[in-house]
């Protein structure tokens, strides 16, 4: 890698965490217009992630929630948020720090974001290991997403997005 002073990465890295951090404020406010919903996947082992120690046992490296009918609670902090999610009909409440999400998508409006792990320069892993499924806010899974949907087919299997090109929302 060349001297790369300025370390741009981090700094587009940081500007798409705030996004979400603005996304989640929003929500947390006003609640979820129409039909916008989140999957969040975040690293269960990372420092700061505060969830049970069953929920820690059963998603060893990731986990993904569900914010969209049944979530209570949702409070953002500069550096995290937390919320309360039902899992089989028992409320936990969760604490995420934003840096240990990989993934925030909408499936609603087709949006997803992917982050480096905030673990540090490690290799790649998450090509090879199978997601599982969401849990938490509610049984009933809307649009794309990790894990299996409501046609019992695999996500995995499906499109997970697409890099598009700044240029093609200028004005000409």
């Amino acid at each position: 890698m060349t001297d790369d002073l300025l370390r741009y990465d981090l700094m587009i890295e940081a500007a798409l965490r705030s996004v979400v951090r603005e996304t989640l404020t929003s929500v947390s406010q006003n609640g979820l217009p129409g039909d916008h919903h989140f999957y969040i996947t975040f690293l269960t082992q990372f420092p700061g992630v505060e969830i049970p120690d069953y929920l820690r046992k059963q998603y060893e490296d990731e986990m993904t929630i569900v914010l969209q009918y049944q979530f209570f609670g949702l409070k953002i902090e500069e550096d995290n948020f937390s919320v309360t999610l039902s899992f089989n009909n028992v409320r936990e409440r969760l604490q995420i720090p934003l840096e240990a999400i990989t993934t925030f998508a909408d499936p609603s409006v087709n949006f997803a974001l992917q982050f480096q792990s905030g673990a540090g320069d490690e290799e790649e892993e998450g090509d090879d290991k199978e997601q599982a499924p969401p849990v938490g806010s509610n049984s009933d899974v809307k649009g794309e997403g990790a894990g299996e949907g409501k046609d019992g087919k695999n996500k995995k299997d499906q499109k997970r997005g697409e890099v598009i090109s700044l240029d093609m929302f200028r004005k000409k």
